[in-house]
């Protein structure tokens, strides 16, 4: 049996103090069960650690060979201890914000500087999810502590929500497609478009991006399904279908191969962050604040969801 670290620091005292009574005051325990646990730590070794009569207390030849090693090991087993206390008191200082695409709009650096202004030793760190769940990482428990997220998502009534912008709906096109010299495309010439769907799990999320409300009963032709924005961008330069993408994120998403155009006849998307109601750590509400300050000119509506 490997002996404890406690039962090191009682040899080191005993050792120190060559007196089992000063060494059990040092250790805040009884002279008792101070020799118990000597005993115990030499049995476990199969060695005589001190030679001791009524008077005197010495060291034996392998107490003297264990000394500076326990010392060691509880200078180590010390440090242990610190980094673990550091590294969670690190973690305790860091909030998680998930998102599913680049956020763009200069939002997380603002809200970051905010944040930091109140919370100068928080960190914000921020976890790509992918579209399988459209939540950004809230509906999977721990993961994140808030998202950044494009609505409407499920199980979105049990969030708090806070729109943070607002913009029309655009599409990414293969840059030989037919409609790509137009300055705006109505939505009626997309409509028997293959259309690049995220996955079923994103549910109303992927009903939006298919603009099923406004095809007015008209079947939607799925090229691809797609989890994420790498994949999305690819698939649309591969000719594998169209996307439609908030305005913002059209900026964002420029690449050789694909147009960005604005679609007329579509209801405009909504980027929103959330967070769990029963979450109620203030360093959580000062975020929200931060962000919702961040970028005073972006158009805002109330509070949905919960």
């Amino acid at each position: 049996m490997d002996a404890h670290i406690r039962d090191l620091r009682y040899f080191v005292a005993v050792a120190e103090e060559l007196n089992f009574t000063r060494a059990a005051e040092r250790m805040f325990v009884s002279q008792p069960a101070l020799s118990k646990q000597i005993r115990q730590l030499e049995e476990q070794l199969r060695v005589r650690l001190f030679d001791r009569d009524r008077r005197t207390v010495t060291l034996t030849a392998p107490g003297e060979a264990l000394l500076p090693k326990a010392h060691e090991l509880i200078r180590v087993w010390d440090e242990a201890q610190r980094a673990v206390s550091d590294a969670a008191a690190a973690e305790a200082a860091v909030l998680t914000v998930g998102v599913s695409s680049s956020v763009g709009r200069g939002l997380l650096p603002a809200a970051r500087a905010r944040f930091a202004e109140r919370r100068p030793h928080w960190r914000i760190r921020v976890r790509q999810v992918d579209w399988e769940d459209a939540t950004a990482g809230l509906a999977t428990g721990g993961e994140v502590d808030l998202a950044l997220l494009w609505l409407p998502v499920p199980g979105q009534e049990g969030l708090n929500v806070r729109v943070v912008a607002t913009e029309p709906r655009w599409v990414a096109l293969p840059v030989g497609h037919r409609l790509a010299g137009l300055a705006e495309v109505p939505f009626s010439e997309l409509l028997d478009e293959p259309f690049l769907a995220l996955p079923e799990s994103a549910g109303p999320l992927r009903d939006h991006f298919l603009a099923l409300e406004e095809r007015a009963g008209h079947p939607v032709l799925i090229g691809s399904v797609v989890s994420n924005a790498d994949e999305t961008f690819e698939a649309v330069e591969e000719g594998s279908g169209v996307v439609l993408l908030a305005a913002g994120n059209a900026a964002i998403y420029q690449r050789p191969g694909v147009v960005t155009l604005p679609v007329s006849g579509l209801s405009p998307s909504r980027l929103a962050l959330a967070w769990r109601p029963d979450d109620h750590r203030s360093a959580v509400r000062d975020f929200v604040e931060a962000l919702l300050n961040a970028s005073p000119d972006l158009p805002r509506e109330g509070q949905t969801g919960r």
